[in-house]
Formats: C-alpha cells, structure tokens, sequence
C-alpha cells in the first residue's frame, strides 16, 4: 500500500487522550496530530521519537495530520524498529496482500467483502471471503506492535510479540463469535498483522489480558485458523511481507 502523499517526518513529544499526539517539525513548529490507535501503544513510543504523518490535506479537519508510523530505538538493544500506528491501515494492508497472493491460505476466493454484520453479539468481521465452490471463509484482523522483552521477570526470546497491548473486551467478543462460527461449521480466521519490525513471532498476552488467552485456547480448540503476517514499512508504503510463527502458551 503506497501512500497518496509523502509522509512528513517530525518528532514526537508526548501522545494524550488516546487519540492525540503532539509533535515538533523544523519548519512547521509544534503541532497536535491525530492518533488513529485505541491500544494502550505499550513500548511503542517515548518523547524524541521520529514519526511520520500523513497530511490529510482537507482544511476542514481539526487536526489536518494523521500520524501513521514510527521510527524507534530497541529498549534492549541499540537496534531501530518501524512501526505502524494506524489500526485503520489493517483491512486495506490484508486485502492488498490477499489481491497479491501473499496470504497462500486465502486465496482461490472470488469476492472479499468488508465490515460485514455477523454473530450473536452484534459484530461485524473485517473480512467475508466468499465463492461458489467453498464456505465462505471469516477473518478477524489484529495488529500486533507490543514486542516484550521479559513477562513477569523472565527474560524472552528476541522478538517476541503479544496481543492484546491491554485487556480488551471487544477482542474477547470476537473470539467468542469466531468459536461459535468454527463450531458451526464455518472457515473462521483469526489474523494478526504484526506491525512491528522487531517482532518475529506472535503469542497471546496472557500477562495481559489472561481471559484473552483463554479464549483464544477455546477458538483453537474449536477449529478456528490461526496466521500472522509482518509488514514491511517504510516512509513511502507499508506491504504485507511473510507469514512468522505463532506460539501458544
């Protein structure tokens, strides 16, 4: 996914309220940005980091930068990590990648339709992959940008990634309905999209969110797909790359 623009780079002072975050650029001053993240962000950001924003060019809006992606250094290493902030950019990130054939296990579908209605809960699923031949196939898209370096004081394997970055309800929701959905007889998906360049493998934060992971043990139990797929990003586009591991524990 190529951006519409160039992404302006700036550096970070502090993220508030959830939904913004003031920055600092040479030229334009200091200024509040619009943070399209309801996560915790938890190790994803610190004062002085650089950021990339994405001017939405409509003068209408209150805030007229949206930002996108991050440049940060390792907590435990002096190694540099991309990543990408916007939960917003998932669906078109997967759907791209679908289209390009780079997620092996969705393909041969013939329509992909998006934020369909579905479920006993009132929810609605990132992705409906339908065709002729084949169930129609379920898919909840997670980002996943929280890269740990110890749980409750033991040190992890280098790249260890986690979801959720906080307790989080509406994620316990989902998989409840991706169960109900596998037991029914249905091709239900749950995929994390690791937006996070330090993190080489995928687990539940069961440190976290402990009802999480036990949910998600029930969702494998009943037959429920788990796949998770980096991104490679950069100032200019952010594409989904390869698939890495997951590890349930």
């Amino acid at each position: 996914m190529k951006f519409s623009s160039p992404l302006l780079a700036a550096t970070l002072i502090k993220r508030y309220k959830r939904f913004l975050a003031d920055v600092r650029h040479a030229q334009l001053g200091e200024f509040t940005v619009h943070c399209p993240n309801t996560g915790s962000m938890k190790n994803c950001w610190s004062e002085g980091d650089r950021v990339y924003l994405l001017d939405s060019q409509n003068p209408k809006r209150k805030y007229q930068y949206t930002w996108i992606s991050s440049h940060i250094k390792a907590t435990d290493s002096q190694d540099q990590h991309w990543l990408c902030l916007n939960t917003h950019l998932a669906n078109p990130i997967v759907v791209e990648g679908i289209n390009n054939g780079v997620i092996e296990e969705l393909q041969s579908y013939s329509s992909i339709q998006q934020e369909i209605k579905y479920g006993e809960e009132n929810s609605r699923i990132d992705l409906l992959l339908t065709a002729n031949n084949k169930p129609d196939c379920y898919v909840e898209i997670k980002t996943v940008t929280l890269l740990e370096a110890t749980v409750d004081g033991k040190a992890l394997d280098q790249g260890h990634g986690f979801f959720p970055d906080a307790v989080s309800t509406r994620g316990q929701k989902h998989l409840r309905e991706l169960t109900t959905l596998a037991q029914a007889g249905h091709r239900a998906v749950l995929l994390f999209l690791v937006q996070h360049s330090g993190i080489k493998s995928v687990s539940p934060a069961a440190h976290i969110d402990p009802q999480y992971a036990q949910l998600l043990g029930q969702a494998l139990d009943a037959g429920v797909e788990i796949l998770c797929y980096r991104t490679h990003i950069s100032p200019a586009e952010i594409i989904l790359q390869d698939s890495l591991p997951f590890i349930f524990k």
